[in-house]
């Protein structure tokens, strides 16, 4: 049995009472593109729907020149491998 999301989903509609009451779930659940209809009295008189997706924000390039943080030893092995490092042998053909 689909749960009252997939209900939904799947009628596109929904009262107008059902609608206040669950407003937040609607809007959270409902994806870029899709639309609820809320009736009132068996008559439409809204849409509800998700606006796609707005632009990312970081551009291409936008931190080129900022200085970024490294720790000394970044490439330092780590000691919860040191055991594993110590006991395998490099590969050989």
């Amino acid at each position: 049995m689909p749960d009252e999301a997939e209900v939904i989903r799947m009628y596109e509609t929904i009262t107008i009472e059902e609608a206040q009451a669950r407003l937040a779930e609607l809007i959270g659940r409902l994806n870029p593109g899709e639309e609820v209809v809320i009736t009132e009295d068996d008559q439409p008189v809204a849409k509800l729907t998700r606006q796609p997706a707005g632009q990312w924000p970081c551009q291409p390039g936008s931190a080129k020149n900022t200085p970024h943080w490294m720790a000394p030893d970044f490439n330092a092995p780590l000691g919860d491998f040191k055991e594993y490092m110590e006991s395998t042998t490099p590969y050989k053909r």
